[in-house]
């Protein structure tokens, strides 16, 4: 069976926002059991780049396929259910597949997925999100994020990778910049892969003829070979994890705040849902609630111009940082 989720997006640059219907996309295959395994990927990019998300100057008109963010994710997911639904083995687990919307606008389709959920929540076991799998390289590998979501993960995780040898980071927050967020969120254990960051990233450039197809198999095949292990064992338990925001970053800088976002924020700023203790933004004096507007001589209207912004500072630069607290403008003084 599949099912399709209407809901109502906001995209453009302000004052000039625009209302749009989006769609979540589910498929399913249905193993009989009561607990169920989410694989997800988001299908929507950046389209002819009016959204204001573009990093490539004057690029609004030109087509942005995204090849690897994310119709590298979306691939994959394709392929899984085209797995799963015809290996003719019955798991111990359902198989819910998902296609969101309005990630790029702020992780608005499994936001919307989550809080309008066709499927009870307390029995999803885990949530694996396949977000740019597309640029697997020999040097840099995959990052592997969501390992301090589960002990399960913390266990299985990088040494399943070790054993398969695919070189490998380990990223153990729960929060990041794309959809595994939202069931964090919810205290679901979630999976990330994310093949890094490229000079491609949320550009024209990003095309077909730069995905490594044999790299993205690979990982395919390393979450066959997770869900084997999911399939032998009970429903995994869920943590929270100590530093729940994420290092993995979609663009790449060398500097962090140490904050994090609230993702589901849709109004002009980004909207901190705390501070990690003893980062910059921290000693700053930033605080959960706080609404950042801008950093430096940057104005900030999202979480993708926040991650843009951070590629333009240097590790020991101090910049003002303009906020919002409850309706007073503050300036704060941060060191990265």
């Amino acid at each position: 069976a599949n099912y399709r989720q209407l809901f109502a997006a906001k995209k453009g640059i302000p004052p000039n926002i625009t209302q749009v219907n989006a769609n979540n996309i589910l498929g399913w295959v249905d193993n009989g059991k009561t607990e169920s395994i989410i694989i997800g990927a988001h299908y929507d990019h950046l389209g002819m780049g009016d959204q204001g998300s573009s990093l490539m100057a004057n690029s609004n008109g030109q087509v942005h396929n995204g090849a690897d963010d994310n119709a590298s994710g979306v691939a994959g997911m394709i392929e899984l259910a085209r797995f799963y639904a015809k290996n003719k083995v019955t798991e111990n687990y359902n198989f819910i597949f998902l296609a969101f919307s309005g990630e790029e606008l702020g992780l608005m389709g499994s936001k919307y997925l989550l809080d309008n959920a066709t499927f009870d929540l307390k029995n999803i076991n885990c949530m694996v999100n396949l977000d740019m799998i597309g640029r697997y390289r020999e040097d840099k590998g995959v990052s592997i994020g969501g390992i301090g979501t589960s002990k399960f993960w913390e266990a299985n995780a990088s040494k399943l990778a070790a054993e398969m040898n695919i070189k490998h980071t380990l990223d153990s927050a729960g929060i990041g910049p794309s959809d595994h967020t939202s069931f964090y969120l919810k205290d679901i254990p979630v999976l990330f892969l994310f093949t890094g960051a490229h000079q491609e990233y949320h550009k024209p450039t990003d095309d077909a003829n730069l995905i490594n197809y044999e790299g993205e198999a690979l990982l395919l095949d390393y979450i066959k070979k997770m869900v084997e292990k999911l399939n032998a064992s009970p429903k995994i338990d869920f943590k929270k994890t100590s530093n729940p925001h994420s290092a993995a970053t979609k663009s790449t800088f060398k500097v962090t705040m140490g904050v994090i976002p609230d993702y589901s924020f849709d109004g002009v700023g980004l909207k901190l849902d705390g501070a990690s203790e003893g980062r910059p933004g921290e000693k700053a004096g930033l605080k959960a609630g706080d609404i950042i507007t801008k950093i430096g001589e940057h104005d900030i209207k999202d979480v993708y111009g926040y991650m843009a912004a951070l590629g333009k500072f240097e590790k020991g630069q101090t910049v003002p940082v303009i906020v919002n607290r409850k309706g007073e403008i503050l300036t704060l003084s941060l060191t990265f």
